[in-house]
């Protein structure tokens, strides 16, 4: 049992389904059970009270109605996709968060951090920010909301959790990086929140899976739950690296994986 919830449509600047066809061949071509279909909720014009910065205001422009329809045509057409969002975390904005998304059919969220105040860390224009920074702090940063997405109960599982690492960038002190992992952990066991194991990673900087093997054995031993995913932004990603996401899961402990239906999860067995 696969599953690949981190697909974006945004790559066409329409949604139609045409092109989600193109992601639902592949996902069977990869042995995929289950497909989901979650775009970046700031892109949305509904979100502009949750999150924006000049980065996303210049981007922003979908209306959320052509998202809903996109899923009504799936429907009617017999394809097999669950409706996702991924949701930036931000301080402050829980309520913003919790409106947006109870407003709509989603079968999960994915809460995700991608931004320290109008730094996007994942950007390969703001790269040039982490040689100004004292990266520990950054890290203390980066986890510290994180900590605070976990304990706002805003989503079903976090998305990249370890995504600050994505240029290579990394404090030289391994106890200060496994004391971040440790509160993060401590935080989703306590929220029941689960991760996702990503292997959008292999495709950037870093050339590895999120999360760190050392991250994701903490949290098998703190019993955290996981999904798999290969952060689609692209047909051809879907199911990129799957085999080696499974293995990693595999050797840390793990046998099973979440799936989520109207957010609900459900329990089936990996590989």
């Amino acid at each position: 049992m696969l599953t690949d919830y981190h697909v974006h449509m945004i790559e066409t600047g329409e949604f139609t389904v045409d092109w989600l066809k193109n992601y639902v061949k592949q996902a069977k071509n990869q042995g995929i059970d289950e497909l989901g279909i979650s775009e970046h909720a700031y892109f949305f014009n509904e979100t502009s009270k949750i999150l924006s910065n000049p980065w996303i205001d210049n981007r922003r422009g979908l209306d959320f109605r052509d998202y809903l329809s996109l899923f009504e045509q799936a429907k009617e057409e017999g394809l097999p996709v669950k409706m996702g969002i991924e949701m930036d975390y931000t301080p402050g904005k829980e309520r913003e968060i919790n409106e947006f998304i109870d407003a709509y059919p989603f079968d999960y969220v994915i809460g995700s951090v991608h931004w320290i105040g109008d730094w996007g860390i994942d950007l390969k224009e703001h790269k040039a920010e982490y040689e100004k920074r004292d990266i520990a702090e950054a890290y203390e940063a980066y986890f510290d909301q994180i900590v605070s997405l976990a304990q706002s109960g805003t989503a079903d599982f976090v998305g990249h959790i370890d995504l600050i690492k994505i240029f290579k960038y990394k404090p030289n002190d391994a106890k200060f990086v496994e004391a971040q992992y440790d509160r993060a952990v401590k935080a989703l066991a306590a929220s029941d929140m689960s991760i996702e194991i990503s292997t959008a990673g292999l495709r950037k900087t870093v050339g590895e899976i999120y999360p760190d093997p050392l991250l994701l054995k903490k949290c098998f031993e703190a019993g955290v739950t996981i999904v798999l995913s290969s952060d689609a932004h692209h047909p051809d990603h879907v199911g990129y690296g799957y085999d080696q996401s499974v293995k990693l899961a595999k050797d840390i402990g793990y046998r099973e994986v979440q799936t989520f239906t109207s957010r609900k999860r459900e329990v089936k067995p990996l590989g």
